[in-house]
């Protein structure tokens, strides 16, 4: 079986990356998605505050909402999935996660945002086009 990793925001662009793989004439059905969403780690001076429990369990609240509409998605479109919710700068999550489970591609919406903007404040999907060792589909 292949793995597909699909990168979620929760936005309306995911749902489409999610729709293009349904719908794809070009893909075979040998495949499992594997559905990320990476909550960014909260610094130090919260740690201090609030307990780990309520922080990890506040990290798992956020990453399900983002993958549930994907995950709805492909469901059904009778497309294996797996969900798995991160913590960490996200690019660097997606791609360690997509080498973990040797992806044969990486899947993200895009925002097609002006060059100027993802200059001053990034883009993930750059970052991720940049650094990952499997082809990297912008939907």
């Amino acid at each position: 079986m292949n793995n597909i990793v699909l990168a979620t925001d929760g936005s309306a662009r995911s749902d489409a990356a999610a729709r293009y793989l349904v719908e794809s004439p070009l893909l075979n059905r040998d495949f499992t998605v594997h559905v990320v969403h990476c909550e960014p780690g909260v610094s130090g001076d919260i740690q201090t505050f609030v307990n780990r429990d309520d922080i990890e369990a506040w990290h798992r609240e956020q990453n399900e909402k983002a993958m549930i509409s994907v995950t709805n998605i492909l469901r059904q479109g009778e497309i294996a999935v797996e969900c798995h919710g991160l913590v960490g700068h996200t690019p660097d999550r997606i791609i360690e996660y997509a080498r973990k489970v040797d992806a044969m591609a990486i899947v993200m919406g895009s925002h097609h945002r002006r060059p100027v903007l993802d200059a001053i404040i990034g883009s993930v999907s750059g970052r991720v086009l940049a650094h990952a060792h499997c082809p990297v589909l912008l939907v």
